[in-house]
C-alpha cells in the first residue's frame, strides 16, 4: 500500500530538510559542480495543482505546501532578472493518455477544478504550459522555450519529485541541459520517495542542491 506521509512541514522545514541533505550528502560521493548563470537559466515549476495541493483530493500530497515558500523565492529570483519562469500543467483526455490511463485510471481534465494551478502563484509574464506525460518536454514547446531563450541550465522544482519532476530533470539532460532540481523545492507522497530520487539524480544528472544555493549561484 503507498504510505503517504508528512515528512516536510512548514514549522520544521529547515530541521527536515538539513536531514535528509545530510543523508544524501553522505550517499554521493561525487557531486558536479553546477556552474550557472542567471543569463542562461529558466525556471521550470512542475504540476503545482489543485490535484495534487488541495487536502480534499484523493491525491494530495502532505508534504507539498511545506515548498511553496522555496519556489516562491526562486519564481521571484527569476522575474526579477526577467528570465523564464514556466509552470507546467499536466492534464489529460482518453486520446493522449496513453499508459498514464493504464497505470493510474484516474486522468485529470482540463476543465476540471482540480486541473486548476494553486491560487497566488502565477503572475503576468510567465508560461503555461500543458502536458500530457510525465515528461515535460514530452510532445510540448518546452525545448523550443528553452532555446529561444537561451537556456544551458532550468531549475526544476514542483510535485512529484520521484515522477514528472524527476522525469523531466532526466530528459532535460539527455537533450544537452544541464539541469539542477533543489533538494527543497519539490515533494514526494513519502521520504523515501524523496530519497530515492535525489541518490539517483545526484548520482549521473543534477547535483545535490538547496534553492538557497541555487539561488546564490545565480546571483554571482
Amino acid at each position: 500500500m503507498l504510505n503517504k506521509e508528512k515528512y516536510l512541514s512548514s514549522e520544521t522545514f529547515d530541521k527536515d530538510i538539513s536531514l535528509i541533505y545530510n543523508e544524501l550528502d553522505g550517499d554521493i560521493r561525487k557531486t558536479q559542480r553546477w556552474n550557472a548563470t542567471i543569463e542562461r537559466s529558466a525556471l521550470i515549476i512542475t504540476d503545482l495543482q489543485n490535484y495534487f495541493l488541495s487536502p480534499g483530493s484523493h491525491a494530495f500530497i502532505p508534504s507539498a505546501p511545506a515548498i511553496i515558500f522555496n519556489v516562491q523565492k526562486l519564481a521571484d529570483l527569476f522575474r526579477k532578472n526577467n528570465r523564464p519562469v514556466i509552470f507546467t500543467k499536466h492534464v489529460n483526455t482518453k486520446e493522449n493518455a496513453a499508459s498514464m490511463a493504464y497505470w493510474w485510471k484516474d486522468l485529470i481534465p482540463d476543465e476540471a477544478p482540480s486541473a486548476a494551478i494553486i491560487e497566488n502563484l502565477i503572475l503576468p509574464g510567465d508560461t503555461i504550459l500543458q502536458k500530457n506525460q510525465y515528461d515535460a518536454f514530452h510532445e510540448t514547446r518546452l525545448e523550443a522555450i528553452l532555446k529561444e531563450n537561451n537556456v544551458l541550465y532550468p531549475v526544476i522544482c514542483g510535485v512529484m519529485a520521484n515522477l514528472c519532476c524527476e522525469t523531466t530533470t532526466r530528459s532535460a539532460f539527455v537533450r544537452g541541459f544541464r539541469p539542477v532540481m533543489p533538494v527543497d523545492a519539490t515533494a514526494a507522497y513519502n521520504r523515501e520517495f524523496h530519497l530515492a530520487t535525489f541518490r539517483n539524480l545526484g548520482f549521473g544528472f543534477s547535483p545535490l542542491m538547496t534553492s538557497k544555493k541555487v539561488i546564490d549561484t545565480l546571483r554571482k
